[in-house]
């Protein structure tokens, strides 16, 4: 299945997002940061996806600090949104401004067939949610920017993130997700919970669908999905994973190419062509271009 050949026309990515969450269970996705990623993880069986700024920041080459733009965001979302054809969680950072920008930068993305957009509370220039040195702004300030994320939108779905944990701790957490919960926030996003009793006591206190963060090498402790449905979260991301690994195995082979001038040893390794091409549905566009040509020469 392809964007091209079967155009998704009239696909409601929210609202399967919103189906999902309802369901009760609790939602594994995957964290892609491209079109091929997205594709690999549908095949796979995941059913919804999340479009990290960390994760798109380093494939661009920059830290995630706020340095791209929102219009780079929403180029790059809507690739993804048509090779994956599954419902997309974008973290959108701070909005990209003050609470008119977050309007605007809600309307864009939906634009895109998102189905969720992420805003978080901290100040620009931002940081990782689980580096120290952040600042957040007011409670009010955040609540209004969500409130108008909420007016903003038609269907997509509002993910509102704290980072106050590490600077202000647990209490002043909970109480922006009870106003980010009245201010019509869908899901709420507590960053950087430091231990298993955290994500419960948090949870507990605010309500509702929760999402946590199983980034690496952070913060909280490593938990697996049934875990954290049993402490009461919907949706569970692994924001940078498979860019890490992507990485870290194409640091490998290049550091052996420049070593040994030859890519051999890794073949057992790499996806194969006709692995990719199935990947890309390869086949279907060669076809698509032959019943093209034949009914050009028809006419």
């Amino acid at each position: 299945m392809t964007w091209m050949l079967d155009d998704g026309a009239g696909e409601n990515h929210a609202g399967r997002l919103r189906a999902l969450i309802e369901s009760g269970e609790t939602l594994a996705v995957p964290g892609v940061f491209n079109p091929m990623t997205g594709i690999m993880a549908r095949k796979i069986g995941f059913d919804a996806l999340y479009f990290s700024g960390a994760a798109f920041s380093a494939s661009l080459g920059i830290p995630d600090i706020g340095l791209f733009t929102l219009d780079e965001l929403t180029d790059a979302v809507r690739w993804v949104v048509k090779a994956s054809r599954l419902p997309l969680i974008v973290d959108a950072d701070t909005g990209f401004g003050e609470v008119i920008n977050v309007i605007r930068t809600v309307k864009d993305l939906e634009a895109t067939g998102a189905a969720a957009v992420q805003i978080e509370d901290q100040v620009l220039p931002k940081r990782c949610g689980h580096l120290d040195g952040k600042t957040v702004i007011s409670a009010e300030a955040f609540g209004e920017k969500i409130a108008a994320a909420v007016q903003a939108r038609n269907d997509m779905l509002i993910i509102a993130r704290t980072d106050v944990r590490a600077i202000e701790g647990m209490d002043e957490a909970i109480r922006r997700g009870r106003i980010c919960r009245e201010a019509g926030a869908d899901v709420i996003f507590p960053e950087a919970m430091q231990s298993e009793e955290e994500f419960k006591t948090y949870a507990d206190a605010v309500g509702g669908p929760m999402l946590a963060n199983m980034t690496e090498f952070g913060k909280s402790p490593y938990l697996s999905v049934q875990r954290f449905h049993e402490l009461g979260y919907s949706i569970v991301i692994f924001p940078v994973t498979a860019l890490r690994v992507a990485a870290k195995a194409t640091e490998l082979v290049l550091t052996d190419i420049k070593r040994n001038g030859t890519q051999e040893d890794w073949l057992d390794r790499m996806q194969t062509r006709s692995e990719l091409y199935d990947l890309i549905d390869y086949d279907r566009y060669e076809e698509l271009d032959r019943d093209l040509s034949r009914e050009a020469k028809a006419r």
